[in-house]
């Protein structure tokens, strides 16, 4: 049977507490997960500037699959690379990972303005899976190497912590998160552990990720899925 984790909640004090665990250790004093409370311009303006990254977390449905399927096809169509240098991007393999998945998406993305505990798990991790191939880092998350620092037990204590009763790890979830990130190519980058490769949405600069992520949702999710079921959390400024 394939491996399962309880999922973790959509909750900033939960992703700002398991993140601080995992080693970073400017996370919460000058980096925190927050709430995005809504698309609009006067809503974004209240996010801390600046943006590192921002995870979606949306239902799944068939109109979010269909979406799926035609950027599978896209990519595939464009011969564009499933693993783009200027970004660190890794598969789900777990299952119920996916708030994890993501929230390493936005720290190892971040690693230019984020501090990482010598000998944490987070600083092992990404020196060991740096040359990896998306999908080795997944199993290597799955399955650690001996020798290598385990996220187990630091993922469940983080997934114990919501508000609300954490279901079991075999439950059979229909939200998932995502997490969005700029590339060192300047680009904004959507990265899911499920999809075949990142995805490529185009220029952003520091000063407009935010509103960048924004007119992405709106666009895909809002649109295309015709779905207000979502939240956005933003990795800013404390």
């Amino acid at each position: 049977m394939p491996k399962h984790w309880i999922p973790l909640e959509s909750n900033p004090d939960i992703l700002n507490a398991f993140a601080s665990k995992l080693g970073v250790s400017n996370i919460p004093s000058d980096y925190s997960f927050c709430d995005v409370f809504g698309l609009d311009d006067e809503l974004l303006a209240m996010v801390p500037s600046p943006c590192l990254a921002v995870l979606l977390l949306f239902p799944i449905t068939p109109e979010t699959e269909q979406i799926r399927k035609e950027e599978a096809e896209q990519l595939k169509a464009s011969n564009a690379p499933k693993n783009p240098e200027s970004v660190f991007y890794m598969k789900q393999t777990i299952g119920n990972a996916c708030g994890t998945i993501g929230l390493l998406h936005c720290v190892a993305n971040s690693k230019t303005v984020l501090n990482f505990k010598p000998g944490s798990f987070l600083e092992q991790f990404l020196n060991d899976t740096n040359d990896l191939s998306p999908d080795a880092r997944g199993k290597h998350l799955e399955q650690p190497p001996e020798g290598a620092i385990s996220i187990d037990a630091i993922h469940e204590e983080a997934a114990q912590q919501g508000a609300t009763e954490a279901p079991p790890a075999d439950a059979d979830v229909d939200l998932h998160f995502v997490a969005f990130v700029p590339g060192s190519d300047n680009h904004l980058w959507q990265l899911d552990g499920r999809k075949a490769g990142a995805i490529d949405h185009g220029e952003t600069t520091s000063e407009s990720l935010l509103r960048d992520v924004a007119a992405v949702v709106k666009k895909n999710f809002v649109e295309k899925a015709n779905s207000l079921n979502f939240s956005l959390i933003a990795l800013a400024a404390s």
